[in-house]
């Protein structure tokens, strides 16, 4: 599951990154602990060159109360267990909340980094899991809905993070489930309103594991209402080495005369990210 996240960018790279446009009347707060319940930016397929704010637990259209799905199961009913080698079906397209939201209202969750606990104690045991070489922001597969309040007559728009089998990473936590993070190659494809089934469903697999890595934080993170940096403080080692690949430019002596030439290093070095 995936129920706390961090996104403390500043909204001028998120226009940047994501090619978006931010209206004015756009007020986010960077965050360090964005749970169910909290506005948080998206980008949807309806409105692909605007980042909004939605509210993080989607309420479907039909729901006689608010609700705060903030997950979504790829496979839907499918793998109970929560087996990590499962390659069934996505069952998500059928089930009520998601059937709709899968095949016409995709979003893109922004975010940079995001809180997983244990299976069996939770958030009383918390990392922080993150992209490695500061591969951040970077998008989770949303999907979300409009609902409204009969009483007051005022509109909902929220979503929820679509989560599918755990990686090698999530495993070492240990946890049972991983949010889908997409590529950049994949965002476009997620918001194409165009795009078959059958090709939105093939983008439902874990981020690669050793592209991630995760460390241990305090339980503070707990607290809904706690934010702030000191609540992703490393406390303890990281689950996997990393490696940094780094492009830097050397001047060499070629024939007559001399030439810039892109070479890569790779190291094992201490990174705090």
């Amino acid at each position: 599951m995936c129920g706390r996240y961090v996104l403390v960018q500043k909204v001028e790279i998120l226009e940047r990154r994501f090619n978006v446009t931010v209206p004015s009347d756009f007020d986010f707060q960077p965050s360090y602990n964005i749970s169910p319940g909290k506005f948080a930016p998206v980008i949807t397929c309806e409105n692909p060159r605007e980042l909004q704010l939605f509210q993080f637990g989607m309420s479907p259209f039909w729901a006689k109360k608010k609700m705060y799905l903030f997950n979504a199961r790829a496979e839907g009913d499918r793998n109970k267990d929560n087996n990590p080698q499962f390659t069934g079906a996505k069952d998500i397209i059928n089930k009520p909340a998601f059937r709709k939201p899968i095949r016409s209202q995709r979003c893109l969750v922004l975010a940079d980094a995001f809180i997983e606990g244990t299976t069996n104690e939770g958030l009383s045991k918390s990392f922080l899991v993150y992209l490695q070489n500061k591969e951040r922001p970077f998008a989770f597969a949303g999907i979300y809905d409009n609902w409204v309040d009969e009483s007051t007559g005022e509109v909902c728009n929220s979503f929820a993070i679509i989560t599918t089998v755990a990686n090698e990473l999530m495993q070492k936590i240990p946890h049972h489930r991983s949010p889908i993070i997409l590529s950049k190659s994949a965002e476009r494809r997620w918001l194409n309103p165009k795009a078959h089934l059958s090709e939105i469903t093939n983008l439902l697999h874990p981020y690669p594991s050793h592209l991630m890595n995760a460390y241990p934080i305090s339980d503070e993170i707990k607290n809904p209402k706690s934010d702030g940096r000191n609540l992703i403080i490393q406390k303890g080692l990281k689950l996997q080495p990393e490696i940094q690949i780094k492009t830097y430019k050397e001047l060499k002596l070629e024939g007559m005369g001399n030439r810039n030439k892109n070479t890569i290093e790779n190291r094992h070095p201490d990174i705090e990210d």
